[in-house]
Parts: structure tokens; C-alpha cells; sequence
């Protein structure tokens, strides 16, 4: 069948019409670029969304810019009658939010959520879900040197290689006040994960600049939610955050930045998540959690120092535990193998380069194409990676519930004995555990 394409335009242009449809592309004129877009027979001009949307069966589009009114999210596909409230939501808001230490960011917003839509009487309706939080600290003001000038390594130039525009005032959509919709949409996620499958999500910081936590140091079957919160570095060991701390505090007195890793766990991950080929449960979080400001890299299980090992000492061996349930003795494949969970705890590490605005001296160019030296004001974090925890537990939510009710769509296998991991598999077993299909 050929191509309704005759040239090789951009991509991102659709027709809700159906293929017979579909005539050749028109051309709309811009200044910068040449955008083919696809008429319909109703004689609209359709073009695909800018990527703001993630999830198929649980579909959340986040919307707001960073020095705008606000910013929140949209979640369709949420299961009805599903206890929900906007403290629900709040507490991984609060973890996120700006101003909440020294080693981040210095703007000051409460981030306090409203429930717009989709709730009645404290419980979901299964309508989409609107969430919204104010901007109230905006300093516009901050940005009036960088109007003129890239920032290096920030989003600065390609959004403007792409658009044609440029939303200085704190980056617009690539600022890190995007996320609050994703934390926000995460936190149901969670509670759905929770409720029906018994599902825990747990992310600390396990590197900031050159302090590394030894892997030993953590054991990731009792690891609590208290521990990781017990200081403003978010991670497990008091030790090594107190040198983390100083590691980042460190740079900030210079005006400077600082990366570091984070760590992911799941535990009572239902066997069965994720499909083979194209749509593997760790692609589906690699993409996830790369989607996130800031990220440089993606590994789960044993991750690149399995590729020091032979394949004796890297296979996870199978033995029966006491309830009868398969199980590997070692996780090195990290809770999922052949692209689908095995019932182990998934576990994965997220790299976060350092911050790039920065308030020290860098050479740039400016719109007009002219070399320049340019010193970044406003607040920037001077690492991202311990407000940067709440957010990749959302986005590790987010694939997971996405999954979970692939796995009902498909294969009729919802929701999961939370005790044993184990299909249900009849009404019978549904009430006598007292959840219910969605």
C-alpha cells in the first residue's frame, strides 16, 4: 500500500478520518519551518499533540508553564469509586515542592492541589480527573538577561530550533514545575497500585556528585518511607547523607550544580506486567523515567555491570518457597525477565546530570547569533536529585497501573492476591479479599 505521504515531512501530523480518507498534506507557512498537516473531510486541520500526554489505559496530560498561572494535570481512566481527596495527592506534592531546604531550589510555593473534576461525595466517578496548582512565587524579572541568550545545555535552544518561540520566564514546559502534574496523577496511581495489588514504590537518592551509597548498605526488603524522609537528602543511610549534604552544599556557596543518581524500588510487583517485543515493562520505565528533567541514563537489575559477568554467575536461579510460589534466589535481572515482571522487586537506577542554570560566568550565543557571555539569575536547584525522588516514584506508578489494567484487558487476570502475587481468578476469590474488578 503506498505511502498518503508523496515527501518526507514531519511526522507528527494525523487524521482522525480513518486512512481512505487521508489526502496529501498541505503546507501551512511559518517562519522558521515547514509544517505539513492533513485535512479532514469536516475540512479541520489536525495535528498531532506536542507530546504532553502519557499512559494508555490510564491517560494523564499535565498542562501549565513554570512562571504561568499554574500548572496541574488532566487523568483519564481512572477506576470509579476510588476513596480520593486532595491530601491524597499533597503529601508527594510537598516532597517535591520548591523551598523546602537548603540544597534546592529557593522559590517558595506551597503547591497546594484542587480537585476540579471528576470527584463526588470523596470518591472518583471514572469522569477525567482535573488537578490544578497555582503559581505564586513567579520572578519574571529573573530571566530578562537570558531572553536574549541560550542557556548551555538547556532546553533554551532546541525548544526554540523546534517552535520558533522561546517562553523564557523559567523555561515554560521544561521546567521542573511541569512534574507536579505527574506527581499529583502519580499519587492516584499509587493508591490504586496499593488498594488492588498491595504494590509499594519506594525511590531514594543513592548518589550526589562523587558520594556514592555502597548498594549493601540498603536492604530493599524493609526499606521505609521514614527513613528515606529523615533528612533533606532523601536517602537511606544518615552517614552518607550527611556527606551528600555537604557535597552539594559545597557547589551551591559557588554558584554551581551537581548531579546524582536515584534509585527505584517496587515490592509486590503482580507477575505477569509488561509485554514482549516493543512494549517490555523496562522499556516502558526506561521511557518513563527518561522523560523526566534532567535524566542522563536508565539501568535496572545488575544493569552495565552485568556485562562484567558470565552467564553462571549472572542467572537467577529458581527454587519453591514455603507458600509453593516460584522464586529466584538472587534478583540480578531486577524483578523482570523476557520484558515481564517476575514477582520480584523491581529495582532501577535514574542518572540526573547537574542543573544547568547556573550562576556562574558561561560562554553562549544569543538569538541573533552573536558569542556572549552569559551569568544565570533566578533560583535553581543546585542539585535536583532529592526533590527528584517524589517524581520518579510517579512516573514508575504511572507505567505500573498502566500495566496493571493491560494485564485485566488482556488477560482477564485482576486484581492480584496481594499476599501470594497470584492471579485470583473468579468472583469467589474477589470477595473473599475483598476487592472487585475495576
Amino acid at each position: 500500500m503506498a505511502s498518503s505521504l508523496s515527501t518526507k515531512h514531519f511526522l507528527g501530523a494525523s487524521s482522525s478520518s480513518g486512512l481512505g480518507s487521508v489526502q496529501s498534506p498541505s503546507i501551512l507557512p511559518s517562519p522558521s519551518l515547514q509544517l505539513p498537516v492533513r485535512k479532514s473531510r469536516s475540512k479541520r486541520l489536525e495535528i498531532q499533540a506536542s507530546g504532553s500526554t502519557f499512559g494508555t489505559y490510564f491517560r494523564v496530560t499535565t498542562f501549565g508553564e513554570s512562571h504561568g498561572g499554574g500548572v496541574g494535570c488532566i487523568i483519564d481512566g481512572c477506576p470509579p469509586r476510588l476513596p480520593l481527596s486532595e491530601e491524597d495527592m499533597q503529601v508527594d506534592l510537598d516532597r517535591r515542592r520548591p523551598g523546602q531546604s537548603r540544597i534546592t531550589t529557593p522559590r517558595k510555593e506551597t503547591d497546594t492541589c484542587k480537585i476540579a473534576s471528576g470527584i463526588a461525595d470523596g470518591f472518583t466517578t471514572g469522569s477525567p480527573i482535573k488537578v490544578e496548582v497555582p503559581n505564586t512565587d513567579q520572578r519574571g524579572n529573573d530571566y530578562n538577561e537570558m531572553s536574549i541568550a541560550y542557556r548551555p545545555s538547556h532546553a533554551d535552544a532546541t525548544y526554540d530550533f523546534k517552535y520558533g518561540v522561546r517562553s523564557v520566564q523559567g523555561g515554560g514546559r521544561s521546567s521542573a514545575r511541569e512534574t507536579i502534574g505527574r506527581v499529583a496523577a502519580g499519587a492516584i496511581a499509587k493508591k490504586i497500585l496499593k488498594k488492588y495489588a498491595g504494590t509499594e514504590i519506594l525511590a531514594y537518592v543513592s548518589q550526589a556528585h562523587k558520594v556514592v551509597l555502597p548498594e549493601d548498605l540498603v536492604d530493599h526488603e524493609t526499606l521505609t518511607l521514614d527513613q528515606i524522609e529523615s533528612n533533606i537528602a532523601r536517602c537511606p543511610n544518615p552517614e552518607y547523607a550527611e556527606k551528600m549534604i555537604a557535597a552539594i552544599d559545597a557547589v551551591r556557596v559557588r554558584g554551581d550544580s551537581v548531579g546524582g543518581v536515584v534509585t527505584c524500588i517496587v515490592r509486590n510487583v503482580p507477575r505477569g506486567l509488561g509485554s514482549p517485543v516493543f512494549d517490555k515493562l523496562e522499556a516502558e520505565l526506561a521511557k518513563a523515567a527518561m522523560s523526566l528533567p534532567a535524566t542522563k541514563g536508565f539501568e535496572f537489575g545488575s544493569g552495565f555491570a552485568g556485562t562484567f559477568m558470565t552467564g553462571s554467575e549472572h542467572n537467577d536461579e529458581f527454587y519453591m518457597d514455603e507458600h509453593g510460589r516460584i522464586r529466584t534466589k538472587t534478583n540480578r535481572s531486577g524483578g523482570i525477565q523476557g520484558g515481564i515482571s517476575n514477582g520480584e522487586i523491581i529495582n532501577m537506577r535514574i542518572g540526573f546530570k547537574p542543573t544547568s542554570t547556573i550562576s556562574r560566568k558561561q560562554n553562549t550565543v544569543s538569538r541573533d547569533r552573536n558569542e556572549m557571555e552569559l551569568i544565570a539569575r533566578g533560583r535553581h536547584d543546585p542539585c535536583v536529585v532529592p526533590r527528584a525522588v517524589p517524581m520518579v516514584e510517579a512516573m514508575v506508578a504511572l507505567v505500573l497501573v498502566d500495566q496493571l489494567m493491560a494485564q485485566y484487558a488482556q488477560c482477564m487476570l485482576f486484581p492480584f492476591n496481594p499476599e501470594l502475587q497470584e492471579p485470583l481468578g473468579n468472583d469467589n476469590a474477589f470477595k473473599s479479599a475483598g476487592t472487585y474488578p475495576l
